[in-house]
């Protein structure tokens, strides 16, 4: 019994996290399978997830951690107005808004100092 002492904390935490993820998992999935496309609560959980989105990207905007803390706000405002506006002349891609916000940031940041 000596080989099985010190892995019962790591069988706990596999149980334990299987637990706390795979199986709400499997039960959305199930749960979901009986739900149309365009049903009302679809709908809503779609708009929960995308607020909650919105919340977290304005939070590390508005409230930064790290280097961004000391960077401008105009310089995470602007980078923001650059992605947005590339992501709409860009066929609306994600990647290209993302990208240029992300470069706009860098370029910001190397020019001050930072």
């Amino acid at each position: 019994m000596a080989v099985f002492e010190g892995w019962w904390p790591y069988v706990f935490i596999a149980i334990a996290g299987w637990l706390a993820t795979d199986l709400w998992r499997w039960l959305g999935v199930l749960a979901g399978n009986r739900l149309r496309d365009d049903s009302e609560v679809l709908n809503w959980v779609r708009a929960v997830a995308t607020a909650l989105v919105a919340a977290v990207i304005a939070k590390l905007i508005l409230y930064p951690t790290g280097v961004l803390e000391h960077s401008p706000l105009w310089l995470r405002l602007g980078s923001i107005a650059a992605g947005v506006t590339a992501f709409f002349i860009g066929r609306q891609k994600p990647a290209v808004g993302i990208a240029t916000a992300i470069a706009v940031l860098a370029i910001g940041l190397y020019a001050l100092g930072f």
